[in-house]
């Protein structure tokens, strides 16, 4: 039984895809696949464009098996393989390769060279190689509508954190290993741990109330979710080149250069912007730390 799509934020549409799929699978007493594509054909396609994934693979990875996914097959996407008909990619890469009996996807689901391949299409290409199809339709929320990682990237960039996880099913999270700054946060007595954005799409910039856990074996909080502050964006008063995440965090003081951590995004506090000085700086951090305190002690 066999999931397909790009999954990117698998958000509560796509976990009732795989959903599907797993209860389907079980009843039949078998394992439960997803076959994903790799780097994202939207980055293929537009190289230059900016960063808008929502999930990188480590964490694309990591929520597929949450959902109980058995098989992850991971399909290398480039110029190249964007030529493949879509004929030749249920012969070549369904049939041949995973050798398909059953699978579900989207109402909206396309692939092969030009998109040719729909639902409709891998529907009939199922009547000739014997399996079977499932077209799932759009999933909607309590609101009505549809999930969508479209949806949710417009929230994020619209510092709507809260309404973004609802899409999601969890806070969303920027996941990445703990780089040198300028350890000017230190020196203010707001130690910070800076994180690179990456390929990671650019939410609205300005500070949040966060929450921040380590991952894998170098967790240095031993599976504890620590609260914290964090500033995203290009810090107008110091200035900083490359967007990053800075985060402080509340009552702990360890070493996380090289750690990975996920820092998830809960509330947000107010717009970035530029102080006179770093005394001014300073007050405003313990401002916006207090506020996240109060608004992280509010959510569950």
């Amino acid at each position: 039984m066999l999931a397909m799509g790009n999954f990117d934020g698998l958000h509560q549409g796509h976990a009732a895809l795989i959903g599907e799929v797993r209860d389907r699978a079980h009843a039949r007493s078998m394992p439960v696949a997803v076959l994903t594509f790799e780097p994202h054909p939207r980055s293929v396609f537009m190289p230059g464009g900016e960063p808008f994934r929502l999930t990188p693979f480590r964490v694309k990875e990591r929520e597929i098996a949450r959902l109980g996914v058995d098989l992850l097959f991971v399909q290398h996407f480039d110029l190249e393989f964007a030529k493949k008909s879509a004929e030749s990619f249920v012969e070549d890469v369904l049939v041949g390769a995973i050798g398909v009996t059953h699978i579900v996807v989207g109402h909206d689901c396309t692939f092969g060279n030009r998109r040719r391949g729909t639902p409709e299409m891998l529907r009939a290409a199922g009547a000739e190689h014997g399996f079977g199809v499932t077209v799932v339709e759009p999933v909607r929320g309590p609101d009505a509508a549809a999930y969508s990682s479209t949806h949710i990237r417009e929230l994020l960039k619209s510092g709507k954190p809260g309404e973004a996880a609802a899409q999601l099913g969890r806070f969303w999270e920027i996941d990445g290993r703990v780089m040198v700054g300028d350890r000017r946060g230190r020196t203010i007595g707001f130690p910070t741990a800076n994180l690179g954005l990456g390929e990671n799409l650019r939410p609205a910039f300005g500070v949040y109330a966060v929450r921040v856990s380590g991952d894998g074996p170098d967790d240095a909080f031993a599976g504890r979710t620590i609260d914290g502050v964090a500033n995203i964006g290009l810090r107008p008063t110091v200035g900083t080149p490359e967007p990053r995440l800075e985060a402080h965090l509340f009552d702990i003081d360890a070493d996380l250069y090289g750690r990975h951590l996920r820092v998830s995004l809960v509330e947000f506090i107010r717009p970035e912007r530029k102080f006179a000085g770093l005394d001014e700086l300073k007050a405003q951090i313990a401002a916006d730390a207090q506020t996240a305190r109060v608004m992280l002690a509010a959510v569950s």
